[in-house]
């Protein structure tokens, strides 16, 4: 019998932050309805079939990096979200509110030798988020 693989889904991203209640405004800052049962150690966001979660850095590393340090405060860690919009112009209107939102400018909105066009923004805790048009992936509206 061959042994099942992962199966190939993304259910939960989460987040360790070392200012949940700091996060959580900053994501509703952004328009994002949190889930009930969340609070100042826990809290998680509904994505478009994925859960974005924030849990404290400490706890986190506890269970998925013991005995590990914790990564410096305000550093990359070599991982991007994205959120992707319907069109090229969308692109820069999302960015300008992620950072009316609080979000840090990290890299302007750009047209991508891939063929598309993104931008680079950071969460008060230095998450990178890329808001990208990627021709043909969602439908223009």
């Amino acid at each position: 019998m061959t042994p099942p693989g992962v199966p190939q889904r993304l259910s939960f991203v989460t987040l360790g932050a070392r200012d949940v209640p700091g996060l959580r405004a900053f994501y509703a800052a952004w328009g994002w309805t949190e889930r009930d049962g969340g609070d100042d150690g826990f809290a998680q966001f509904d994505v478009s079939g994925t859960r974005l979660a924030l849990y404290p850095l400490d706890r986190l590393g506890s269970e998925a990096a013991p005995g590990e340090e914790l990564p410096p405060a305000g550093r990359w860690n070599g991982v991007t979200l994205a959120v992707n919009v319907p069109s090229p112009d969308d692109v820069d209107a999302v960015v300008e509110a992620a950072l009316v939102a609080g979000a840090r400018p990290v890299a302007p909105p750009i047209d991508r030798e891939w063929g598309g066009r993104s931008g680079y923004v950071a969460d008060p805790e230095g998450t990178r988020w890329e808001i990208a048009w990627l021709p043909g992936l969602l439908p223009a509206v």
